[in-house]
Formats: structure tokens, sequence, C-alpha cells
């Protein structure tokens, strides 16, 4: 049985602007992912890194 909306164990985003439903996917080098998830907080940190060369404008 679902939840209803707005119950008291609904999930919230914890920055100020919440995620896209669709994840970004790309092939990365052999032993990337395992190295990536040795790493705290790397997606929070991925995804600033995707906006600073989204905002960077090509010479």
């Amino acid at each position: 049985m679902p939840f209803q909306k707005n119950h008291q164990y609904r999930w919230k985003p914890e920055k100020e602007c919440s995620l896209d439903k669709n994840p970004i996917c790309f092939k990365g080098r052999v032993g990337q992912k395992e190295s990536l998830k040795n790493i705290p907080d790397w997606q929070d940190k991925l995804r600033d890194y995707v906006d600073e060369l989204i905002n960077k404008k090509p010479s």
C-alpha cells in the first residue's frame, strides 16, 4: 500500500533545490566507480563540479 501525500516519513530534499527525476549517466574509466564510493559526500561534490562545468565559458 503506497504512502499518502504529505505523510510524516515523506522524503524531503536536504538542499534548497530538489533533484531531477532523470539521472545523468556516463561511462567512467575502470575503477572510478569503486573509488568514488569511498569519497564522503561524493554525489554532492560531483553535482557542484557539473555546475562549474556548465557555468564555465568556452575560451
